[in-house]
């Protein structure tokens, strides 16, 4: 049997990169805004994948907005903590990591037009030929999770199916760690695995976009509502200045904003949302504070 990689290590290595290989961060001036965002791909995409949203909040708060990406999640929050940022867009678990760092909290969170929603799910589907219906059916199958790092695809099924009572250390036959979640998604339809964690939202495009059909596959187990990637501030940013941020970023809409695709603005948010994030990270018996 193949077994999963240890989570701890994983979590450290993707996050917990220093920042000896990111861009040096922006000095703040008192007439810009400077913003970082997580490094999905590499600065110059990442920047021009956002730009709309940027030249909005530019127009609205009538001063430049000057964009930061590093190579890593630690480059942002170790730049939020130097105060070289005013406010920065997180993934739900690297927001939990830079909250026990810096002084900083989530504040708005985006709703999209695909789903009108600010939260998703976590899903472990199965063919529904498979005979699979239930957690307790997947003993001894083959199965994929997307990557170590993910919420939706990793953190919150293994955390789920802890809660069960099932060790997935253990309980599966074969292992993988598929790379993305169309992928995971495909290897399910097409027989490869017996089962595969998803986010909900994008299993619901793969039906959409016909890369599966939705008489073939079932939904065996979901999560809780997972936060989506929160816009995050420093306490002690300027009130006027959170004020002005707040109200411009609920006026973004109709254009895209990376994989969330197109924006129906953005609704106030705060940490207690996150706790979520922490609680699955005490199931995961995960020490923030070693990973600082």
């Amino acid at each position: 049997m193949t077994r999963l990689l240890p989570l701890t290590r994983s979590l450290a290595a993707a996050l917990m990169l220093t920042l000896v290989a990111a861009a040096p961060a922006p000095a703040l001036a008192a007439d810009a805004l400077s913003i970082g965002l997580i490094p999905a791909e590499d600065s110059q995409a990442m920047i021009e994948s956002s730009r709309q949203v940027l030249d909005q909040l530019r127009d609205q708060m009538g001063m430049p907005v000057k964009p930061f990406v590093a190579t890593d999640y630690n480059g942002v929050i170790e730049a939020l903590r130097a105060k070289k940022l005013d406010v920065a867009y997180l993934g739900p678990f690297s927001y939990v990591l830079a909250s026990s760092m810096a002084n900083v909290e989530a504040f708005a969170v985006a709703v999209t037009k695909k789903t009108g929603q600010s939260a998703y799910k976590s899903v472990i589907i199965a063919r529904k030929d498979s005979g699979i219906t239930k957690p307790a059916d997947l003993k001894g199958r083959n199965f994929a999770f997307v990557d170590p790092t993910s919420a939706s695809g990793h953190l919150f099924p293994k955390a789920g199916l802890m809660r069960t009572g099932i060790d997935p250390d253990t309980f599966f036959g074969r292992v993988i760690f598929s790379g993305s979640h169309d992928a995971s998604i495909l290897a399910v339809a097409n027989k490869k695995v017996d089962a595969a964690a998803v986010a909900d939202r994008i299993l619901a495009s793969a039906i959409a976009k016909g890369q599966v059909k939705s008489e073939d596959i079932q939904v065996v187990w979901s999560s809780d509502p997972i936060p989506e990637s929160p816009m995050v501030w420093r306490k002690d940013l300027d009130p006027a200045r959170k004020a002005k941020l707040q109200q411009a970023l609920a006026n973004v809409k109709d254009l895209p904003w990376g994989d969330q695709g197109v924006l129906n603005g953005f609704q106030p948010t705060n940490d207690a949302a996150y706790d979520v994030v922490r609680d699955t990270a005490k199931v995961l018996k995960l020490d923030l504070r070693s990973m600082k």
